[in-house]
Order: C-alpha cells, then sequence, then structure tokens
C-alpha cells in the first residue's frame, strides 16, 4: 500500500481535475445563449453619462473582474493573433465568463482595445470549489489575541479598528457549492472578495486554450502576453486613490489602505495586514508583515547599538590609547615608517590623533557585548519570526494550505520547447518533458556566467584597491606640499581621504555591475528552460542572491579580513603584482575604514533604492499619461486610467525581498565593526515601508491576488546568513579591532599597576632601523634620526633574529584564536538553546486551530445530519402520501363494484 497522504493528494488532484473539466465542457447552447444576450442588451447608460470611476460593465450591474487590452498589429502576425483572440475569448465565453469588448475609437489614444471580463456567481462558486478557498461559515468565539501589555500606551500607534480588522473573525471551510447554504452568504455580488475574484479569473485565463498551433495545443494567458497579442491584463483598482468611491460603487479599499498605509506623515503607525491581505492577496500581504516585523525587532537592536555608541562617545577621551597617541610628548615623538615606497615621508604617529579618537567610538569594551548580543538578537528575531507566521497563517487560512497551482504550473516557454512527452506520475496525463542532456549545456552557460560575474566583482575590488595604493602616493605628497590644506590635515589624512574615495568608487562600480547582472541573470535563468514558474524563481533568486552577496559584501570581507594583515614589514614589504605595495592599516586598526565602508555602501545603497522605486515609476506614468492623453472630451475610464499605471510584475516581491535580506547581511554579518546600522536600517525600514506602500497604492496597476504561507525560500538564506554572521563578527572582534592585543597587554604585558594600559602604544609597534631600507624603497631626503616604527610584534633590529615574529605575536595570536572558539561557542549554544525553548507555534494558536478544526467539523456534521433528517422527512411524506392514494384507489375499486 502507498502513503495515504499521497494517495490522498492523488485523489484530490483528481477530483480537482474532473470538477475543472466538467465546468470546462458547459454546453455550447449556453454560451451562445449569453453571447446573443450580451449583443442585444441595450446599455442602460450612455458612454458620457458613466462616471470615469465606474467599474461595471455599461449596465451598471455587473463588476469588472480583470481586463485584457491590445493594439491592431499591421505586421504579418496580425490575423494570427486576431485569430487568436477570437478563439480565446470564444473559450472564455465557453467557460461561463461575461465579456464586454470596448473599442478603440472610445479609448484615450485611439489606438487601444479593452476586453472587460465579469465572473458570474456560478463561475466563481465552481471555481471556489477548485481553488480549494475558505470561507466563512460562522462567526468565530475566539476572541482576538489583541491584549498586549502596557497596549494603552500605545494608542497613539494604533489604527481604527474598523481598518486594522475590517471584517470580523469567522470559522471557515472551504467553499463547496453543493453546500451553499452552509456558508453565510448575505450578498452574492459581494461574498467573494475581490482579491479572490481576480484570482479565479486569472486561474481561468491561464489554463482557457486559443488554439492548436504545430500540432500541440496552445494555453494560457501568459503565452498570449508573451507573443504580444495581448499588452497587458491585469484587474482593475477599486477607484481613484485620493478620494472614496460613490454608489453604486463597493467600498474603495485603495483609498482606505491610501489614508491609512501609504501616507508618510502615518510612519508611527501599525500596518492594516488584514485590509492589504483583503485587496492585494497573502503573498503580498506576508511580505509588509515580514518587513514590519523585522522593523519591529531592529528597534530593540538599535536603542544598544546606540547605547554602545553613547559609551563609545562619552568614553572617548578617558581612552589611554589615543591620549598617547595625541601627546605631543609620547605619539609627537614617535617617527613612523614611510606608508609608500620613495614618494611618501616618515611622518609622527600624533598625526593620526582624531582618527584615533574616531576608532574608539566603535572599537571599545563594548564591541565585544554588541557582538554577542546581535548573535542573540539574531536568534530570537527568526525564531519569533516562526512565531508570526504560524499566526498568520491561521488567521489568514493558511493552515492546509497547498502549494498555488499557478506556481506550480508548466511554463509556457517550457512547452515550446519541449518535443518530448511523458506521463506525469501523480495526474497520470501526458505531459511535456525535456530530457537532461538537452539542459545541461545551459546548466554549464549559466554556472560559467555567474562565475565569470562573480570573478568580474572580484576583479573590480582589486582594481579599486590599485586604485587606492596608487593614488595614496599622491595624496599624500600633495597634502604635504600644499600650504593651504594645512588646517583640514589633522581629520582628512591621506589614509582617511582615500578610504573615502575608495569606497565612493566601489560602491558606484557595484550599482553598475547589478544594473547589467540583473536583466544578464533573468536572461540565463530564461535559457536553462525551468519547468515551472517556482522553478524559475528559485532558480534566478539563487543567482542574484549569490551575485548580490559578492558584489556587495566583497569589499567589506577584503577590508575586515585581508587589508593589513599580509604587509610584510620595512624592507620587506609585499607588493601586489610585484607593483604596488599592500595596503596597511591604521595604527589604531582597520575597523575605522571598515566602518567607512560599510557607512557609504549600506547608507548609499538604501538611499539609492528608495529615491528610484519613488521617482522611477512616478516619472513612467507620467510619461504615459501624457502621450495617452490626446483628445481631452473623451471619457478616460477607470480601466483606461490603470492600464497607464507602472506594471508590478511577476518578480515585483523577489527584489523586495531580496533588498530586504541583503540589508540583514549588513545589518548582522559586520555588525561588530558598526552598531549604528541596526539604528539607519530601522530608519529605512520606516520610510521603505511608506514607499512600497504609496508605490503599489498609487503608482502601480493591481498585481494579480496569490497565496503564500511563508517567505519561502528566503527564510533559509536568512538562517544561513544568521550562522554566518557568528563566525564573521568574531573574526572581526578577534582580527579587526584592537580588542584582543590590548588584553593580551593588560593580562601579560603592563608592568603598571596603577595605569595597567600606560605604554600600550610603544608596545604596539616595532622598531626598524632606516639603515635596512632597500635603495629603491628609501625615501629621498635625508633624516637625523636612524630608526622607525611600524604596527606588528616583531623582533628589533638587534636582536639575534631581527624582524622575525616576537613571542607576543604568538600570544596575540593565541588569545584571538581562542577568543573565537569561545564567543562562537557561546554564541551558538545559546542559539541553539533559544531555539529550543521557543516553540514554533505558540501554545495558544495551537489551541485555536484544534477549536477551530473541533467546531467546523462540528458544523459540518450539523449541517449533514440537517440536511439527511430533512431528506428523510421529505421521503417519508411522499411515501405516506402515495400510501393515501393507493388506499383511495382501492377504496373506489370497491366502491364501483
Amino acid at each position: 500500500m502507498g502513503d495515504p497522504d499521497v494517495l490522498e493528494m492523488v485523489q484530490e488532484e483528481g477530483r480537482r481535475a474532473s470538477r475543472e473539466e466538467r465546468f470546462f465542457e458547459v454546453s455550447e447552447d449556453l454560451s451562445s445563449r449569453e453571447s446573443s444576450f450580451l449583443i442585444s442588451e441595450e446599455p442602460r447608460f450612455k458612454k458620457d453619462e458613466q462616471s470615469k470611476d465606474s467599474i461595471f460593465f455599461r449596465d451598471g450591474i455587473r463588476q469588472i473582474d480583470f481586463v485584457l487590452s491590445y493594439v491592431d498589429d499591421i505586421k504579418k502576425e496580425a490575423e494570427l493573433k486576431a485569430e487568436r483572440r477570437k478563439e480565446f475569448e470564444q473559450n472564455l465565453r465557453k467557460t461561463g465568463l461575461e465579456l464586454e469588448i470596448e473599442d478603440k475609437m472610445n479609448s484615450e489614444d485611439g489606438k487601444t482595445y479593452f476586453v472587460k471580463i465579469h465572473a458570474p456567481w456560478e463561475v466563481l462558486v465552481t471555481y471556489a470549489e477548485v481553488l480549494g478557498i475558505k470561507m466563512p461559515i460562522k462567526e468565530s468565539d475566539i476572541p482576538r489575541a489583541d491584549k498586549i501589555p502596557f497596549s494603552c500606551m500605545l494608542g497613539p500607534l494604533k489604527l481604527p479598528r474598523n481598518v486594522k480588522h475590517p471584517h470580523a473573525e469567522y470559522f471557515t471551510a472551504q467553499f463547496t457549492r453543493h453546500r451553499q447554504e452552509l456558508f453565510l452568504i448575505e450578498d452574492e455580488s459581494s461574498f467573494f472578495p475581490s482579491s479572490s475574484r481576480n484570482r479565479i479569473v486569472y486561474y481561468i485565463l491561464s489554463r482557457c486554450p486559443f488554439g492548436i498551433e504545430d500540432g500541440k495545443k496552445r494555453f494560457g494567458i501568459e503565452r498570449l502576453l508573451n507573443s504580444h497579442t495581448y499588452s497587458s491584463a491585469f484587474p482593475l483598482h477599486d477607484g481613484q486613490y485620493w478620494k472614496p468611491s460613490e454608489p453604486p460603487n463597493p467600498v474603495n479599499k485603495r483609498y482606505t489602505l491610501c489614508q491609512n498605509w501609504a501616507r508618510f506623515s502615518y510612519f508611527y503607525k501599525e500596518q492594516p495586514f488584514n485590509l492589504i491581505r483583503d485587496y492585494y492577496g497573502e503573498k503580498i500581504g506576508i511580505y509588509f508583515v515580514f518587513l514590519g516585523f523585522y522593523t519591529e525587532m531592529l528597534f530593540f537592536a538599535a536603542i544598544v547599538g546606540l547605547a554602545c555608541f553613547i559609551y563609545g562617545l562619552l568614553s572617548m577621551h578617558d581612552n589611554s590609547s589615543s591620549t598617547e597617541i595625541c601627546d605631543p610628548e609620547i605619539g609627537g615623538q614617535i617617527i613612523m615608517c614611510p606608508l609608500c615606497d620613495v614618494m611618501c615621508d616618515y611622518w609622527r604617529l600624533n598625526s593620526t590623533c582624531l582618527a584615533s579618537k574616531f576608532s574608539h567610538l566603535f572599537d571599545n569594551e563594548s564591541t565585544v557585548f554588541f557582538a554577542i548580543f546581535m548573535g542573540i538578537w539574531v536568534t530570537l528575531f527568526l525564531e519569533f519570526w516562526k512565531q508570526r507566521q504560524a499566526r498568520l497563517e491561521y488567521e489568514w487560512d493558511l493552515v492546509d494550505f497547498e502549494e498555488e497551482q499557478q506556481q506550480l504550473q508548466l511554463r509556457p516557454e517550457f512547452e515550446a520547447m519541449c518535443t518530448h512527452r511523458k506521463i506525469n506520475a501523480v495526474t497520470k496525463e501526458m505531459e511535456p518533458y525535456l530530457p537532461l542532456c538537452s539542459r545541461i549545456p545551459w546548466y554549464f552557460l549559466s554556472g560559467a556566467t555567474v562565475t565569470l560575474w562573480m570573478s568580474l566583482v572580484i576583479a573590480c575590488m582589486v582594481a579599486v584597491i590599485v586604485y587606492r595604493l596608487s593614488v595614496f602616493a599622491t595624496f599624500a605628497s600633495f597634502m604635504e606640499s600644499e600650504a593651504s590644506l594645512k588646517h583640514v590635515r589633522s581629520f582628512l589624512t591621506p589614509q582617511i581621504t582615500t578610504s573615502l574615495t575608495g569606497s565612493c568608487l566601489n560602491f558606484i562600480v557595484i550599482l553598475i555591475l547589478n544594473f547589467f547582472y540583473e536583466r544578464i541573470s533573468a536572461w540565463i535563468t530564461k535559457m536553462e528552460i525551468p519547468r515551472t514558474h517556482q522553478e524559475y524563481e528559485s532558480s534566478l533568486t539563487l543567482k542574484m542572491f549569490l551575485f548580490q552577496f559578492v558584489n556587495f559584501y566583497s569589499s567589506c570581507f577584503y577590508v575586515a579580513f585581508f587589508k593589513g594583515k599580509f604587509v610584510g614589514y620595512p624592507g620587506k614589504y609585499t607588493y601586489l603584482f610585484n607593483v604596488w605595495r599592500s595596503e596597511e592599516c591604521d595604527p589604531g586598526g582597520c575597523l575605522v575604514e571598515l566602518t567607512t565602508q560599510l557607512t557609504i555602501i549600506m547608507t548609499g545603497k538604501q538611499v539609492f533604492g528608495n529615491i528610484k522605486e519613488a521617482i522611477y515609476p512616478l516619472v513612467l506614468n507620467w510619461w504615459r499619461r501624457r502621450k495617452a492623453r490626446t483628445n481631452s472630451e473623451k471619457l478616460y475610464s477607470r480601466w483606461e486610467q490603470d492600464h497607464d499605471l507602472e506594471t508590478f510584475g511577476s518578480l515585483g516581491l523577489f527584489y523586495e525581498y531580496l533588498e530586504t535580506v541583503i540589508q540583514f547581511g549588513f545589518v548582522t554579518l559586520f555588525v561588530a565593526s558598526f552598531p549604528l546600522a541596526p539604528l539607519l536600517a530601522l530608519l529605512n525600514n520606516i520610510i521603505e515601508i511608506r514607499v512600497d506602500a504609496w508605490k503599489l497604492t498609487t503608482q502601480y496597476r493591481r498585481p494579480v491576488a496569490a497565496k503564500a504561507h511563508s517567505i519561502g525560500v528566503w527564510q533559509d538564506i536568512l538562517y544561513g546568513m544568521a550562522v554566518l554572521s557568528v563566525a564573521t563578527n568574531a573574526f572581526i572582534v578577534a582580527f579587526t579591532s584592537d580588542m584582543i592585543p590590548r588584553l593580551v597587554y593588560y593580562y601579560a604585558y603592563s608592568k603598571n599597576a596603577i595605569q595597567p594600559m600606560k605604554g600600550y602604544v610603544n608596545n604596539s609597534l616595532s622598531i626598524f632601523l632606516i639603515a635596512d631600507f632597500p635603495n629603491h624603497t628609501v625615501p629621498s631626503e635625508k633624516r637625523d634620526f636612524t630608526t622607525c616604527r611600524y604596527r606588528d610584534y616583531r623582533n628589533p633590529p638587534d636582536h639575534e633574529e631581527k624582524y622575525f615574529h616576537s613571542m607576543q605575536y604568538w600570544h596575540v595570536l593565541a588569545a584571538k584564536m581562542t577568543f573565537i572558539i569561545i564567543m562562537e561557542h557561546v554564541v551558538f549554544l545559546m542559539k541553539f538553546l533559544l531555539a529550543w525553548m521557543i516553540p514554533d507555534v505558540p501554545k495558544d494558536v495551537v489551541e485555536r486551530i484544534k477549536r477551530e478544526k473541533l467546531m467546523t467539523v462540528k458544523i459540518l456534521h450539523d449541517f449533514e445530519l440537517n440536511k439527511l433528517k430533512e431528506n428523510l422527512r421529505m421521503n417519508s411524506s411522499d411515501f405516506a402520501k402515495h400510501l393515501m392514494i393507493q388506499e383511495n384507489k382501492v377504496h373506489l375499486a370497491k366502491s364501483a363494484t
């Protein structure tokens, strides 16, 4: 015997397919009668009297659920496209959908035809059953879980109750047309929300055939859009976003969303998640729930990060290292070795006074605490998100969710490329099949392309390094010789100047590479010929994330873990391509430069992304409307207004998730170097939520509603980054910051009991004999001193093993490795403990799910029992009547005889 779950799934698929076939086989007679009715019916409203915001057919009764548009084609394929449209629209009518066509003469541009589609009640109930849509059967007796501690203090953050909860809570069950009496149907026109209506219509559109070409049955609106047979297909918005709708139009949820969600003045308010779900569907709704939850959790990380930054700010003047560096008697007397060959001169340590103070802001005792805290925070975030997601599944009726059929449907491109067919193991039907041997060349090309572009990113990073190496000497000599720069020289050192310009250049390169790779990755993914939409999205996600991970983080990884680690020492420096001397860190370490790099890339990406998301659709829509509105006396109808908006696209959410995940990487992977990263992310996300809401509500066509019960593969990516972040932050504290060397000096090498850190700066610098410089590297000018200092732990020139690593170097290295092992084990242990202690599904949600299942079964049982009793009562009544008739007949027969 097979697995019962598998058998049940096969049976359910068979039942669904049979229901669908039955409905597609509606009689030609019925469809012809409907068509003649549509043609002969006189419109109730004249064109010039109809409201431009009307979302109804011309009869003012049937609501428009979907709109198709097309323009006349003057090319050779014009007849073929016209034939496809004719066949497609005939088949749509056969399924029961009702169509009304607007001639191009009535459109604003005089070129576009519009096909308005209405799904009547019979279609809705049939396909609600096919898609397993859950509908209310009884008002829930379970109270809402809205009460939280101190909720009275959060009053200003709350939305009006009718916006937050637009409808009551109900017990629900999968809709069945044969049990319509069971469901709470008050008004057939409003029983199914508009999101369910457009989802049902799109399901029919995506499966409706339009002819046989090359011996194959062709079907689906996506194929017709790809071949430009239709130019667009979209559901209508409820009305204008700046004003409420007028009767007879239904309530304008778009206006409600715009007023309570898409306004920047409401940045501090909660989001109306139930209203978003009702209007846009669960897939878009769950994105905003995730973004909102992530933003809420960032609030706590931002507070702790800000506290660590304030601690560094307050303790800056008490820092012994920067005090010694800035002291003219200590740092002013230490002569440092040149930072480049020939052109760079010797310099005094106190010239980096301001940089050392700035370094203390991010490299202090709180750094270790914050790194450990963020390791715990990211675990709490992911565990609590699982709970929030489980609660959402219950609230949005996604507990028994099946993957959206559209996602599992074969892509038209896949069918077009397939020359083989085989039996599907589940449905037992013949379907297109592409052998592995046909895909392998494209897989190789795809892998090679991704590898090539990631190599290009590395090459660009190396180019930026070469830029910094080559211009450092120029900056150094220019700033030394230019008298006008004397006043800025104290805070704008050659190191800082090079770092800033290099980071800005690196950010520009990142944006350029990202722009081109997005298009190439989409093309390569299409060439792989993925079987389903889900496979396509997964493949694109992998490519885009891998590339953007390398693109955005490679320079930060270089500064954190490679810069200044393989420099060598004076007289024996390492050289890049045997030309450019390897970069050195500031005497206070590379943490300041890592902070600079992270700040510029993270802030620049967020600012650029928000400006692009706001300006790009606004400009495109303005230009499209400007071109379209040529005849002002014509009615600029509701469908034309939506037609002129920007398309959200099937990958719209993909890029939103990708942007959020990349930001999550900045917040977690390198947060030990920049405790203000969560604060910047928090501020960005507060703006991001309103920008996304504004553009989705005002600048984009309404997307087709789709279901989703989780954030999908992005959750696995977040878990992977959370684990990686523990290691990166441990290595940053150990190898990039100056924390471990200071601790080693404090406990092992300090000789001052009263001021243990006194003399640390001198101890951290090694001595080099100027006479040991090779002739091609020594500065041209002669000096009256014989030695210079450099940052390392090496033996002095009078030692028998001069310039070799000293014992202190190995002590520091051992301490660094020990710290990494201890920190990783402590954080991972706490992560596992927290993950074990926090259940994936909250206890109250488990109880609510059990209660709802129990009540649903009871309601269904009572309904069937009452129905059975009613049938039995009717049967017994009929039997009694029949018996009485027979007795009367016998009695009359006897009377006659």
